[in-house]
C-alpha cells in the first residue's frame, strides 16, 4: 500500500476557503513592510490569498491583512498589495509569477 504525501493547507484570508498551501499566494509581514512572498519561504508572518481578485477584495473590505498578519498596514504596504491585486483575474485563478518585494530574485 502505497503511502500519500502530507499537503500542507491554509485558509484564503479573502473568501475562507481552505486549499492546498501551493494553490494559493503568500502575503508576508517583515521589518520591511508587508510584501508578496514569491518563494513561500520568507521568515515572517504569514497569510494566503488566492489568485483570483475577488478574494483581495474582499480581504481588504474586511481588513483581513492588517488581522491576519498582526500588523497595521502603513500606506506603501497597501499600495503595494493594491498594485499586486490589479494584475490579478477577475474570475478564475491562473498561476501567477510573482516579480516584486524582497527575495523575488532567488
Amino acid at each position: 500500500m502505497a503511502r500519500r504525501k502530507h499537503v500542507p493547507m491554509r485558509t484564503c484570508i479573502g473568501c475562507r476557503e481552505t486549499h492546498a498551501k501551493w494553490d494559493l499566494i503568500r502575503i508576508v509581514r517583515t521589518p520591511q513592510g508587508v510584501f508578496v512572498d514569491p518563494s513561500r519561504r520568507m521568515p515572517g508572518r504569514g497569510a494566503y490569498l488566492h489568485a483570483r481578485r475577488a478574494c483581495w477584495e474582499k480581504a481588504f473590505k474586511r481588513r483581513a491583512f492588517a488581522h491576519a498578519l498582526r500588523t497595521t498596514l502603513t500606506p506603501e504596504d497597501i499600495a503595494r498589495l493594491r498594485a499586486f491585486m490589479e494584475s490579478l483575474p477577475q474570475d478564475e485563478p491562473t498561476p501567477v509569477e510573482v516579480t516584486h518585494g524582497p527575495g523575488a530574485d532567488e
